[in-house]
């Protein structure tokens, strides 16, 4: 990144050794998903903080199991062995457009050159029994972006998947495993996974030894779209997991094309529907390159975490862990700093502090009861449900990460939370 107007920018932070172990390790325990990571990391301060707190957090009679350090040591070195490197969020090399998307993976496991990210990226996804028809029209997508500068991004699957990174092997492609780097999937994909990296990149959130099951495609899909300004879904049924990838990418606020396909297709039905509910339709590279121009114009590098300052503060605060909020040891906000929307620093997945305001002190299990009655399948805030139960937002944080422990908890897009 070049300097601005302001002068250079800050360099981005890096954990330490030490702490890059802690955080896989406490990522890889026992119902720890990124948002539950997150919720730690907010309340303890530090990945080791709150491994030293998880055993007390523990429903009783179901103490959660932490992952030991010799297994995140094995993890570490098959990592090294297949040249693969564990990139935290907030990074230099982790993918700025990934960072921000709601429940982005903590860390990812990285092969290749995280410079590619840096390059406006484009992900195509489709019907993995596709047709001749969409496989050519797949290709001819691929070479008409790649020759106005895109990255291709895609999943590794068979049929537009694999015919997406196959055309665009020299100039550019990001491949999402579903699985762990060893254990590739499909595994007759593994020969084109090493091509594709000596121009471009592979990455993935799951564990090494890791084999993909039925539930990881979609924890892959929103991965596909959140490394993209746009997707384009070439063939999908109504049913495919392709129109996930574009539900994602909906949501996330990036932009959705499809290619129009016949009606007698079963694999345009997919296609069709997104267009009749509103995706861009593709027809021609041109198309994608059209719509996303006013994108690809912005700095591509910039993003909410590189303005902020590096910070001299202790190794083993929050604060050195990527310039994410503390909450215990962050001064307490006014009021008036709260109306503002100044009660505490914003990190860049979102590790928004909530205020502890003064209560008259409950019995701990009738607080917990009070949090359990006011839960439903309804998301609520955090904060609201703080205010409903009338307790302090620390307390209120405490149980529902004791509910999450047990599986009754569900942290859902936005901050909000349900009962399961």
């Amino acid at each position: 990144m070049g300097a601005g107007a302001g002068g250079p920018e800050p360099e981005a932070p890096q954990l330490s050794d030490a702490q890059r172990f802690d955080w896989l390790r406490l990522l890889r325990s026992e119902s720890i998903g990124p948002r539950t990571f997150q919720a730690l990391i907010n309340r303890f301060g530090s990945a080791r903080a709150a491994l030293d707190a998880l055993p007390g957090l523990a429903p009783r009679g179901r103490p959660v199991r932490l992952a030991s350090e010799a297994e995140i040591d094995r993890e570490f070195e098959a990592a090294a062995k297949c040249g693969a490197r564990f990139v935290a969020i907030g990074e230099a090399d982790y993918p700025a457009l990934l960072r921000r998307i709601d429940s982005a993976p903590p860390l990812i496991a990285l092969r290749g050159d995280a410079a590619i990210f840096n390059r406006p990226a484009v992900a195509i996804v489709g019907a993995r029994n596709a047709s001749g028809a969409g496989l050519a029209f797949a290709e001819r997508l691929a070479r008409g972006l790649a020759q106005a500068g895109f990255v291709v991004i895609s999943g590794l699957a068979r049929g537009i998947d694999i015919r997406a990174h196959q055309t665009t092997m020299e100039t550019g492609t990001v491949a999402v495993l579903a699985g762990g780097h060893d254990r590739i999937y499909p595994a007759e994909h593994a020969p084109a996974l090493e091509r594709l990296i000596a121009h471009g990149a592979a990455l993935s959130e799951m564990p090494f030894g890791w084999e993909a099951r039925g539930r990881d495609f979609p924890r892959r899909n929103r991965l596909v779209a959140g490394l993209a300004q746009g997707t384009v879904v070439v063939e999908a049924a109504r049913r495919s997991g392709s129109l996930i990838t574009a539900r994602f990418a909906a949501e996330q606020g990036r932009d959705v094309f499809a290619v129009p396909g016949s009606p007698l297709d079963p694999r345009a039905e997919g296609t069709n529907d997104l267009l009749r509910d509103g995706a861009t339709i593709c027809t021609s590279a041109q198309d994608v390159i059209d719509a996303l121009a006013r994108q690809i114009e912005r700095p591509m590098q910039k993003d909410l975490f590189s303005e902020s300052a590096p910070s001299d503060a202790p190794d083993e605060h929050l604060w050195d862990e990527l310039d994410l909020p503390e909450v215990e040891a962050a001064p307490k906000a006014t009021a008036a700093e709260h109306e503002r929307g100044e009660g505490g620093r914003s990190g860049p997945i979102g590790f928004a502090p909530l205020r502890d305001e003064a209560a008259t002190p409950v019995d701990p299990a009738e607080m917990r009861s009070r949090i359990i009655a006011l839960l439903g399948p309804s998301p609520i805030s955090i904060d609201e449900l703080a205010r409903a139960a009338e307790a302090p937002a620390g307390e209120v944080r405490a149980i529902l990460l004791e509910l999450e422990l047990a599986g009754q908890l569900e942290r859902q897009d936005g901050g909000l939370v349900s009962r399961l």
